[in-house]
């Protein structure tokens, strides 16, 4: 016997504002509406708006990246109401298929400006800037980075259950603490936000209220996944999702052609709308029988593979860019090593905004080197070197080459 057509679950317009869609919803709220249903063990296709719901196009200007309206994001699709989820159950995720919708081939990459999202190096680079990617089958090039050709590793940003009343209200009181008693003189967290709230079919009082208690889609969180912008959660790999309300609220979104470790320019992976498959199945109790307190993942089979001996690793350390000695702080070590492979590329011809786009979604390995040895913790950046065409291997002097530019929003 055949297997039956996979069906859609939700379809998506790209030619309507997605506030308009009553399938999406941009905020973490367990009271934004069921959008469609989903049986346990069940086979569906989800269509998926690109994260900015559309604000990014596909032209030689770096103007939308710096205005982009950060009070809409992420446009999610669902929430999926999984027949028979109840609180302590866990949802298992496994994703079939990631694509681009055929007639929107391509894909953005974007640095925002410091004062609009800014990025791992905004207090460097603090220009909004973008790069298009168009793609071919599994490999994709961008005329702002010419000399560069990868596969992707397609898979979502996010996946998430929604939160319970209890839970929303921990994440809400523990980032407002953060916020109200940083010493940072910077945004470290984004508090619920009613400006440009999307509730799905939900109008009136209770959209109010998920503009007024909703959680804001930015942060990945502990108790439900979310917003993690990991790239090995690609075809084949599984994930396990802590379920805490009735029907478990299941959304997705933020999907992804490729990425790099950290997406350090925050808009860093190639952001792309498109239609994800994925199977999801119910574990009865599964958050007692795993001890879970947050979720867990099984890589997929699918990687781009570039052998053995074909990265060039950049190390880094805790001391910063002023010389200043930190006591084993990871993302200080992680950023020096990014600026590490910077310097070394601009060797070839590419500009700083051409490689901070470039690292941020080309599949770059970042590694913890060490956490022990007092003060430095290290890191690592490995970048492949076969993406590029030409040999960037430590030869020597680099042939600096015209790199054309990408798209520099002025200040």
């Amino acid at each position: 016997m055949g297997l039956s057509e996979i069906r859609t679950a939700i379809k998506v317009d790209l030619k309507k504002p997605a506030d308009q869609q009553a399938g999406l919803h941009n905020r973490w709220h367990p009271d934004v509406p069921f959008a469609a249903k989903i049986q346990s063990g069940e086979v569906v296709k989800i269509e998926c708006v690109d994260w900015t719901g559309g604000q990014i196009k596909n032209d030689d200007s770096a103007d939308d990246v710096k205005n982009v309206d950060l009070t809409k994001v992420h446009y999610l699709t669902g929430p999926f109401e999984i027949e028979g989820a109840e609180p302590g159950d866990v949802l298992i995720v496994e994703i079939q298929d990631v694509q681009p919708f055929q007639d929107q081939p391509w894909g953005f990459t974007g640095v925002f400006d410091k004062d609009n999202g800014g990025g791992f190096l905004d207090e460097l680079y603090p220009n909004a800037a973008k790069a298009i990617w168009d793609f071919e089958g599994i490999y994709c090039q961008s005329r702002h980075i010419p000399g560069v050709r990868f596969p992707g590793l397609i898979h979502p940003g996010i996946l998430g259950c929604a939160p319970s009343p209890e839970i929303l209200k921990t994440w809400n009181d523990r980032e407002a603490n953060l916020i109200n008693t940083t010493e940072l003189k910077r945004i470290v967290a984004q508090p619920p936000q009613p400006q440009n709230v999307h509730a799905g079919s939900a109008t009136g009082e209770l959209k109010d209220k998920v503009g007024q208690e909703g959680a804001r889609t930015i942060p990945g969180r502990p108790e439900h996944g979310g917003n993690c912008d990991i790239k090995n959660l690609s075809r084949g790999s599984k994930t396990y999702l802590p379920v805490h309300v009735p029907g478990a609220k299941f959304s997705v979104g933020d999907l992804h052609f490729s990425q790099g470790d950290g997406e350090i320019s925050f808009c860093g992976a190639i952001e792309m709308a498109g239609v994800i498959t994925v199977k999801l199945t119910l574990m009865k109790n599964g958050m007692r029988d795993l001890e879970m307190k947050s979720p867990i993942f099984i890589p997929g089979p699918v990687e781009p593979n570039f052998g053995p001996g074909r990265y060039i690793t950049f190390e880094g350390f805790s001391v910063d860019e002023n010389g200043k000695q930190h006591y084993l702080d990871a993302t200080v070590a992680y950023r020096q090593a990014t600026l590490r492979c910077m310097e070394y590329l601009k060797r070839f011809g590419y500009s700083d905004y051409q490689v901070y786009l470039m690292l941020s979604c080309a599949p770059i390995q970042g590694h913890v080197g060490g956490l022990v040895d007092i003060p430095n913790a290290c890191m690592t950046l490995g970048l492949p070197m076969d993406i590029f065409d030409v040999d960037i291997s430590p030869l020597g002097p680099a042939k600096k080459t015209d790199r054309g530019a990408c798209a520099v929003a002025s200040k």
